[in-house]
């Protein structure tokens, strides 16, 4: 059974920064395509951004491209997300998910395993 811990959330100034991690233990994990999700108050869950199992292919939400990057480790066991320029508007629970078929996905219904979300915060 895969588990998946992500760590990194916080309260942040509007233009700041942060860096999640999600560490993923019992499994493969270079067997993963790994992605990151978000759910603000009141809205559905949508897709934040992917990374393949070696890091070779990344997909990003329009509204993410240029502020955050995701990147893996796969000796760690870890995915990443940095955020940089954070708005307002990015105040969401972030879920990591990894999911063992196919290439990156935009659709949270394929990913089998979830992490219990971190909640990021961002004043303006």
């Amino acid at each position: 059974q895969v588990q998946l811990v992500e760590a990194g959330g916080g309260l942040v100034q509007a233009r700041g920064s942060l860096r999640l991690s999600c560490a993923a233990s019992g499994g493969t994990f270079s067997r993963y395509v790994m992605s990151w999700f978000r759910q603000a108050p009141g809205k559905e869950r949508e897709f934040v951004a992917a990374i393949s199992y070696y890091g070779e292919t990344t997909s990003y939400l329009d509204s993410v491209k240029g502020r955050f990057t995701i990147s893996r480790d796969n000796v760690k066991n870890t995915v990443y997300l940095q955020m940089n320029s954070l708005k307002p508007e990015d105040t969401a629970v972030y879920y990591c998910a990894g999911k063992v078929l196919g290439g990156v996905s935009i659709r949270s219904s394929v990913y089998n395993y979830w992490g219990q979300g971190t909640q990021v915060t961002v004043s303006s």
